[in-house]
């Protein structure tokens, strides 16, 4: 029997900090989600797994104008996380909590627009290479082609690849692959520690992830409709 005047461990509380994307709709709001519509179009994994904050500073809602809002995000497959700017007393149940105090980390670059080319005329794909490390709070987005890093890629970054994504050290951010809809897409790392694996807009968080492959040579690739990951010889 287990004694009820027996000490039991304190409550541990620890913070943690999490990269977040912040939306900030300018009105007209329906030019700005046809812009966002286009964004989706040339990126269709770029809000895979990522947190989103929605901030309405500078925008005239009603309660009616918010709900469709978050819906209207919501339905393509963009979920928010938490709301900033909101007028006291607009959210309750239904809507997600309010936020304050985060601090900006800069902006985060998108695709452009890609300019037409002749129909006939097949462009090849175009590698990144990064001498250095990603650090903490840095985003690389190349759509072009496969990522390389010959360093390790920090803990709050994240590589975002239209082909591959190499990785010569630690890999602890996040690594997105196939961003441009490609699902032959492959990541490689020579210590699998991530914060978030995609492939081709399919995603594993960290918590999700089989605790074996940690600290080891992983490659991961989508078969099948999912994310299957195993172990590679470095020395072929």
């Amino acid at each position: 029997m287990t004694n009820s005047n027996e000490a039991r461990p304190p409550i541990r509380f620890r913070g943690r900090s999490f990269m977040a994307t912040v939306l900030a709709p300018v009105p007209p709001v329906s030019d700005w989600f046809a812009d966002l519509d286009a964004l989706c179009r040339r990126a269709p994994a770029f809000f895979a797994g990522r947190p989103t904050i929605l901030d309405l500073t500078g925008l005239s809602l009603t309660r009616e104008d918010l709900d469709g809002l978050v819906a209207d995000l919501t339905a393509r497959n963009i979920p928010v996380h938490g709301i900033e700017g909101a007028p006291p007393g607009m959210l309750g149940p239904g809507l997600p909590p309010s936020l304050s105090g985060g601090r900006p980390s800069g902006e985060v670059e998108t695709p452009d627009a890609p300019a037409p080319e002749p129909a006939a005329r097949v462009m090849p794909a175009r590698s990144l290479i990064l001498d250095s490390p990603v650090r903490s709070g840095q985003t690389i987005l190349h759509l072009d082609g496969d990522v390389t890093v010959l360093g390790a890629v920090a803990s709050g970054s994240e590589v975002i690849a239209g082909g591959s994504i190499h990785v010569y050290g630690a890999l602890r951010g996040r690594a997105v692959a196939g961003a441009s809809g490609n699902p032959t897409a492959r990541i490689w790392c020579r210590r699998f520690e991530p914060e978030l694996v995609a492939i081709d807009g399919l995603y594993k968080a960290a918590d999700d992830l089989d605790p074996a492959f940690r600290n080891q040579p992983v490659e991961v690739r989508l078969v099948e409709d999912s994310l299957r990951l195993s172990l590679f010889d470095q020395t072929r």
